[in-house]
C-alpha cells in the first residue's frame, strides 16, 4: 500500500517534509507512529498518542492495510493527507475525491450540478439523487458516470479512540453503468453540522477505505 505521488500536492509534501525535519527528537519519534503502513500491518492509536503529536490525524483502512495519516493543506476545502513519503488522500466535506498510490487511484472525483456533500449531509430528510463524474488510473478510465443515491437512516453511537459520537449515518449507493458495478458507501455525519467522522467508501471498484476521524480539522467549529 505505498503511495507514489503526482500533481500538485506533491510540492505541498516536499514544504511539509523540511518542516518536519526540524521537529524536535521527541515529535520526530511521535511522527515514527504517523505513517503509512505496509502491507498487512496495523496501527492501533490510542488518546494519548494521537493527543501527544501536534498534528491533524486521519485514520485509513484499506485491503492493503492501515494508516495514520496527517494533514499536509488545505486548498480551498481540498484537505490533502499523507503518511512516511508521499503518500496522498484527498478529500473534500468527508468524500475521498482523489488518491496517489493505491493499486487503483482515484484521480479526480467532481459533481455534476449539486453537491449534497457540500450542502451538508445533515440536511437530508429524505433520499436524493445525485451524479458524480470519477477518474480512474491505470488505465486511463476517466469519464466516469455514477448515479449516486443518498438515503438518510437513524442515530447511531460511533466509539473513536473512547468518546462515543452520536451520529447519523447516511448510506449511498453508487451505480456506473460504464463499469457495471453498484457500490454500497456509509458515512458517519453529526447532526449539527454535518461533519464526517467515519465513513466506508469506494475509490474504485473493488477497494473500499475506511476513514475515522481521529484529531479531526474542523475549521469555523467553536
Amino acid at each position: 500500500m505505498k503511495f507514489a505521488a503526482r500533481t500538485r500536492w506533491s510540492g505541498t509534501i516536499a514544504l511539509a517534509s523540511i518542516a518536519i525535519a526540524g521537529c524536535t527528537s521527541v515529535s520526530r519519534g511521535s511522527l515514527e507512529a504517523v505513517r503509512l503502513a505496509v502491507h498487512g500491518e496495523s496501527v492501533h492509536p490510542t488518546a494519548a498518542s494521537v493527543a501527544a503529536t501536534p498534528y491533524y490525524q486521519m485514520q485509513v483502512n484499506g485491503p492493503q492495510g492501515e494508516a495514520i495519516l496527517i494533514l499536509a493543506a488545505d486548498d480551498d476545502g481540498r484537505l490533502g493527507w499523507y503518511g512516511s513519503g508521499k503518500d496522498i488522500v484527498v478529500t473534500r466535506d468527508g468524500l475521498v475525491v482523489k488518491t496517489a498510490g493505491l493499486p487503483q487511484d482515484l484521480d479526480d472525483s467532481a459533481f455534476v450540478g449539486p453537491d449534497p456533500f457540500h450542502d451538508g449531509l445533515q440536511t437530508l430528510t429524505a433520499a436524493r439523487d445525485a451524479t458524480r463524474r470519477l477518474d480512474w488510473s491505470p488505465g486511463y478510465r476517466y469519464g466516469n458516470v455514477a448515479q449516486s443515491h443518498l438515503e438518510p437512516r437513524g442515530m447511531e453511537d460511533v466509539d473513536i479512540l473512547g468518546t462515543v459520537h452520536r451520529l447519523r449515518r447516511v448510506d449511498e449507493t453508487l451505480r456506473i453503468a460504464s463499469v457495471g458495478s453498484t457500490l454500497h458507501n456509509r458515512y458517519w455525519v453529526d447532526p449539527a453540522d454535518g461533519f464526517v467522522w467515519k465513513s466506508r467508501q469506494y475509490v474504485a471498484p473493488g477497494l473500499p477505505l475506511e476513514l475515522i476521524q481521529l484529531r479531526p480539522y474542523r475549521p469555523g467549529a467553536p
